[in-house]
């Protein structure tokens, strides 16, 4: 018998022995509504304008570091 068929026969009796436990779901919450989004967006103007400035926000900032980088060694212009 080889070494690895020998370390692995002690692993199989063990696994079959071992008495298997019930799973238990801690996420589990029953049969309520569902949100499939993780915000809550009734009022669709607000959203609408929360998402418009994160976008717009997270688009400038390759910009403004740019900017902010050629202004600091004066080749930026006026600025």
């Amino acid at each position: 018998m080889s070494i690895l068929a020998r370390s692995a026969a002690p692993a199989a009796r063990r696994a079959l022995i071992r008495p298997r436990q019930q799973v238990r779901f801690s996420h589990g919450h029953g049969h309520e509504e569902y949100e499939h989004m993780p915000f809550d967006y009734k009022n669709k103007r607000v959203f609408g304008l929360k998402v418009a400035t994160y976008l717009a926000t997270g688009f400038s900032i390759p910009f403004v570091a740019a900017w902010y980088q050629l202004s600091k060694s004066g080749a930026g212009g006026d600025a």
